[in-house]
């Protein structure tokens, strides 16, 4: 009988870029995806535990294959670099987030098809085509074992390696049951607990290690590597074992639509995907009745509890300290953007961490009861409410973030991000803008190298 894995690597293998096979939209997200994850790790490249994995790959060294992005040495294993650049993606919360699970793929997928195209001298398209097949692929298992790993304890990682393995695969370019073998090893290769992602720079080592296992599984395979190609459907396997439900949905209507069209979204704000809408909302609700911080007597936030995404609104008494505190804590969201009526990057800046007035405007806001009408509009979207001291009141509610494939992804919002995060960096003004045209026009440029020179 037919296996899952084997079933994805024939859709996979057979899935090119000629005619509508992959629509342009769909290679056109995968280029902002790239703007996007190298744009979070020119923010992320500065945190300790991005340097530490730096410096653990420059001295560990190896044949020089590809680069480490805003780095002047010698290249390294493709492998090696691949995982120092998701570390960095991965360390600024900054990179994008799939609105059904909350797994952010960009990272596992731009590094490791960058790297391996950069090792392999592959054309813009080649990438591409990489990028978006893996993001189906790890969005269909992801949502397959939606809330199970969840429940579990296990962080959106664990999903996320397929992304790296298929985009590996793609660019290795993997026969089918070369790639089935990838898929089947790269089940038995990850694991990351969320309690400590939520908590910790934990999150990004688990990013950094779901890219390597990704690439890892595809290189084995390639060199003739024989692992079980019935783990994700056997007894006690993969998807037995993280609770999937819909498994017949992992294979289902390929083709049909692209995820990485309909449920990717860009972070255009630092920090939790789930919290951008209610960021969104705070600020429209402060600008539409111009209300000043002194003049809030209470902020109410809430969104739909839907059962797969199962995200309750934590009580808003925690006053974070750090950026991984931000992260996670929706109410510095609300707050900073009642205080500054926007939210943007800015709001990742220990000055702006440590705002007095946003902190006051943190013990004013409450959860109200869960949105019961027009769930099925809400991706990821929430609603705020501002009462001010005079009696007024301001309600703003927001379906979907900006930046997301519901509402439409805008090259504009993709740049500015990428302006504002590349100025971070040492490449300078004429370099970072050389960058982005390179990354605009990507399904045209003929060798990975024109951009990867480019960060250097």
């Amino acid at each position: 009988m037919t296996t899952i894995a084997a079933t994805l690597a024939q859709l996979i293998t057979t899935t090119t870029t000629a005619g509508d096979a992959l629509p342009p939209r769909a290679l056109d997200h995968a280029a902002m995806m790239i703007s996007s994850t190298i744009a979070s790790a020119a923010a992320g490249q500065h945190i300790t535990s991005a340097r530490v994995i730096r410096e653990l790959a420059k001295e560990q060294g190896g044949v020089a294959q590809a680069s480490i992005w805003f780095d002047s040495g010698p290249k390294l294993p493709a492998i090696t670099a691949c995982r120092a650049n998701a570390v960095a993606s991965d360390a600024a919360a900054s990179d994008d987030s799939d609105l059904r699970n909350i797994v952010h793929l960009g990272t596992q997928l731009t590094s490791s098809a960058l790297a391996l195209g950069e090792r392999l001298n592959a054309s813009g398209k080649e990438v591409l085509r990489a990028m978006v097949l893996g993001y189906e692929t790890a969005g269909r298992i992801a949502e397959s074992i939606m809330p199970g790993y969840r429940n579990l304890g296990f962080h959106g990682c664990v999903p996320a390696s397929f992304g790296a393995a298929v985009a590996s695969g793609c660019m290795l370019k993997l026969n089918a049951q070369q790639m089935a073998q990838a898929i089947a090893l790269t089940a038995v290769s990850m694991g990351g607990l969320a309690t400590a992602a939520d908590t910790s720079e934990a999150r990004e080592y688990f990013a950094g290690n779901a890219a390597q296992a990704g690439m890892n599984a595809a290189l084995a395979a390639q060199k003739g590597y024989i692992g079980e190609e019935r783990i994700l459907e056997s007894k006690k396997g993969f998807l037995e074992i993280f609770g999937a439900e819909d498994i017949e949905g992992i294979t289902r209507d390929w083709g049909q639509s692209w995820d990485i069209v309909t449920d990717m979204a860009i972070k255009l704000v630092p920090g939790g995907h789930p919290n951008h809408a209610l960021a969104e909302a705070a600020a429209n609700a402060a600008r539409e009745g111009n209300v000043s911080a002194n003049e809030v007597e209470s902020i109410t936030m809430t969104r739909p509890l839907s059962r797969k995404m199962r995200i309750a609104l934590p009580a808003p008494a925690s006053h974070p300290k750090t950026l991984v505190d931000v992260a996670h804590t929706p109410a510095y969201f609300v707050a900073a953007a009642v205080a500054d009526k926007d939210f943007s990057w800015v709001h990742a800046s220990p000055e702006k961490i440590a705002d007095p007035v946003i902190h006051q405007l943190i013990d004013k806001i409450k959860v109200g009861e869960p949105v019961t009408q027009d769930i099925e509009k809400f991706r990821q979207g929430a609603v705020v409410t501002i009462k001010t001291k005079d009696g007024r009141s301001y309600t703003s509610t927001v379906y979907a973030p900006r930046g997301s494939g519901p509402r439409g992804i805008d090259w504009a919002d993709v740049d500015a991000k990428y302006r504002a995060l590349m100025a971070m960096t040492q490449l300078g003004t004429q370099k970072i803008e050389n960058s982005l045209k390179v990354i605009h026009e990507f399904r045209n440029v003929q060798t990975v190298s024109a951009l990867m020179e480019l960060l250097r």
